[in-house]
């Protein structure tokens, strides 16, 4: 079992930075594969950026790719994700999420990840 607590999100101006941070419990935090995804109001999730438990493998959605950056400490237990040149549209809810034996993998696959954390809000004004 783990228990994710997501943290940092707030208010930004477009053109801003931001860097959301993810909190995990349990002692097999390199096992799981982990990933950042948000939810938009009636929209479906949309898969932002995931790293392998290794935290060697990454892979990012091309609407964030070369904007957003995603980083894991696994002696912390956390995952981060530094996001920049931050849009109007990037408003939404944010999530981080844990998918077993991921030590090796990356997966973009919402369905895929077996926790998740409550979510923290991100808007970007214009």
């Amino acid at each position: 079992q783990v228990q994710l607590v997501e943290s940092g999100g707030g208010l930004v101006q477009a053109g801003g930075s931001l860097r959301l941070s993810c909190a995990a419990s349990g002692r097999t935090f390199s096992t799981y594969a982990m990933g950042w995804f948000r939810q938009a109001p009636g929209k479906e999730h949309e898969f932002l950026a995931a790293i392998n438990g290794r935290g060697l493998s990454t892979a990012y959605a091309n609407s964030v790719k070369g904007r957003f950056t995603i980083s894991r400490d696994n002696a912390k237990n956390t995952v981060s994700l530094q996001m920049g040149s931050l849009k109007s549209e990037d408003t939404a809810v944010y999530y981080c999420a844990a998918r077993s034996g991921g030590y090796y993998s990356v997966s973009s696959d919402y369905t895929a990840y077996d926790y998740w954390g409550q979510g923290t809000q991100v808007t970007v004004s214009s």
